[in-house]
């Protein structure tokens, strides 16, 4: 099934979610099983979301094992440095083994140990093997068998539409306004339940990532906008082992499987399976130092290296010519995961009524200052599917809400023709490389009031010229120069929310790093919120 014609204005659904990836996947084949009429609008085709680069595996206790629920639930709360919320991560790895159960039902082909059971792996930061994968491939497999479910239940997907606001009616969300992409349309859509699935906000790394070009925040943004509180936008997590000047993710099972971390003489430096904030700093100090670093799985032999790690072996081979059974593969760390995001809670309820956040797009909790790997795929099932499950349809006509749909669409078309009528003063292209660089260089593994001073200056520079960034492309038909200047602005302010929350954290914790206050405080152990005002502050 593709993309269907939406008749605006007749029909209210009562499921609308936002996104394309596991999470998104998860809530509507709940949802549509129990009988909720679901659409899905996604930015990109949905089986290019960022759940495909998710590759290591999906964490959960069960079977004949040392391992416990406790024990995930210690190394989730260890890694996300004390400002973990315990009820969601105890919800969370309790409801490991359901997830596994519902997946490997559906139909995703986990790889298999010799008992036939589902295979496990051990990823940085765990105390045993309790990643469950399918070889190199396990976000994309579990993806794929997410999708041809809801194609199976006849779940309405849309494509090419991105979002642009929330639909308020007082303190309910009541739908979407987005822009069809395909045509430089805006429409809209009426829901009793809205759910923002969107991803994170790596994007603003731009050019120094392991995310695809989608990761721009808009979920964030449109949320924050509405009213809803930001959490944590400071924890941005730095992937150890990126290819080198490619920035392709080497995944987290490579290290899993026994492959080392070597400099240029083969010496190791660092135990590679330690949590990903502390390899990723190792190993950007020597390349800090001019040294080179590389990933070294010559001792593994071809045989296990090509059945464990198929994908990686192709795209290093394809992009770098270097084998991995072979060669030193150099690597560096790279953007690649953001635990803040739109505060929620456990339920993934927000503070607008109707409207739920599930994801890389929210703050719930469960990862706090640091994502253990194995728990992003795991976190997107158990509350993706948990929202589905608990969703009901809720009474909501158009007529009533027809005054503040009206308002919403005016404003969108206004500012989108105004951009059409508009010289372009200045190329926003140039600016969005350079959003990249500025931020990775002072807001990236290692932070000091300095460089986050320096990125700041930066954003104020973007804010105060962002009605001169037009478009140069006046089409109607695809208009990615639309497209991207709106990912453009959500860029900057998130970027915006990273530096202040990065700025008012001034102590080192988790993934964020100051190296003019390198110690963890007690008195930092609260969440970082942002108001849509920008206004800070820290709880509990």
């Amino acid at each position: 099934m593709n993309e269907k014609t939406i008749p605006q204005q007749l029909t209210v659904y009562d499921v609308v979610i936002i996104g394309g990836g596991g999470s998104a996947l998860s809530c509507a084949i709940a949802a549509k099983t129990k009988g909720l009429k679901v659409i899905i609008v996604s930015k990109s085709s949905i089986t290019s979301s960022q759940t495909a680069q998710a590759q290591g595996g999906i964490n959960s206790v069960f079977g004949n094992t040392d391992d416990t629920v406790e024990s995930h639930i210690s190394d989730t709360l260890k890694s996300a440095s004390g400002v973990g919320d315990h009820d969601a991560i105890s919800f969370m790895c309790k409801n490991g083994s359901n997830a596994i159960e519902w997946l490997d039902g559906l139909g995703v082909p986990f790889s298999r140990n010799d008992e036939n059971g589902i295979a496990k792996r051990k990823l940085g930061g765990a105390s045993y093997k309790r990643a469950c994968y399918s070889s190199d491939y396990t976000g994309l497999k579990i993806l794929h068998t997410l999708y041809d479910t809801a194609i199976k239940l006849d779940i309405e997907i849309v494509e090419h539409c991105m979002l642009l606001d929330l639909i308020k009616k007082e303190n309910k969300v009541v739908g979407i306004t987005y822009l069809d992409i395909k045509t430089t349309e805006v429409k809209y859509i009426l829901s009793s339940n809205t759910v923002l699935a969107t991803g994170g906000y790596s994007g603003v790394y731009n050019g120094f990532t392991t995310n695809n070009k989608n990761t721009t925040g808009d979920g964030v943004v449109a949320g924050f906008r509405a009213g809803v509180e930001l959490e944590n936008m400071e924890f941005v997590q730095f992937h150890p082992t990126a290819l080198k000047d490619k920035f392709i993710l080497i995944s987290e099972s490579a290290r899993g499987e026994g492959g080392y971390l070597v400099d240029k003489d083969g010496n190791r430096f660092v135990d590679e399976l330690l949590p990903r904030d502390i390899v990723a700093r190792e190993i950007y100090k020597k390349i800090k130092n001019n040294e080179e670093v590389f990933l070294d799985l010559r001792h593994l032999g071809h045989e296990k290296v090509f059945h464990l790690l198929p994908q990686e072996y192709k795209l290093i081979l394809q992009f770098t010519s270097l084998k991995m059974d072979e060669d030193l593969i150099p690597i560096t760390p790279a953007a690649h995961y953001t635990m803040g995001g739109l505060k929620c809670n456990k339920d993934s309820e927000t503070s607008l009524n109707n409207l739920y956040a599930i994801g890389e797009v929210c703050s719930n909790g469960v990862h706090g200052a640091n994502r253990l790997g194995g728990n992003s795929l795991l976190e997107i099932i158990v509350f993706g599917k948990q929202l589905g499950d608990s969703l009901k349809a809720k009474n909501i006509s158009a007529d009533s809400c027809s005054d503040c749909v009206k308002e919403a669409i005016n404003k969108n078309k206004e500012s989108i023709n105004k951009l059409f009528i508009d010289h372009c003063e200045m190329n926003f292209y140039l600016f969005r490389e350079k959003l990249g660089i500025v931020m990775f260089e002072n807001v990236g593994l290692f932070r000091s009031d300095k460089t986050l001073n320096i990125a700041l200056e930066f954003i104020e520079y973007l804010e105060n010229n962002m009605n001169n960034f037009g478009i140069e492309d006046k089409s109607t038909i695809f208009n990615t120069n639309l497209l991207e200047l709106f990912e453009f602005k959500n860029m900057v302010i998130c970027s915006k929310a990273i530096i202040l929350s990065a700025l008012n954290r001034r102590e080192s914790r988790g993934s964020h790093y100051r190296e003019d206050f390198q110690s963890s405080v007690d008195t930092f152990e609260f969440k970082t919120i942002i108001d849509n005002s920008f206004k800070i502050k820290m709880v509990k």
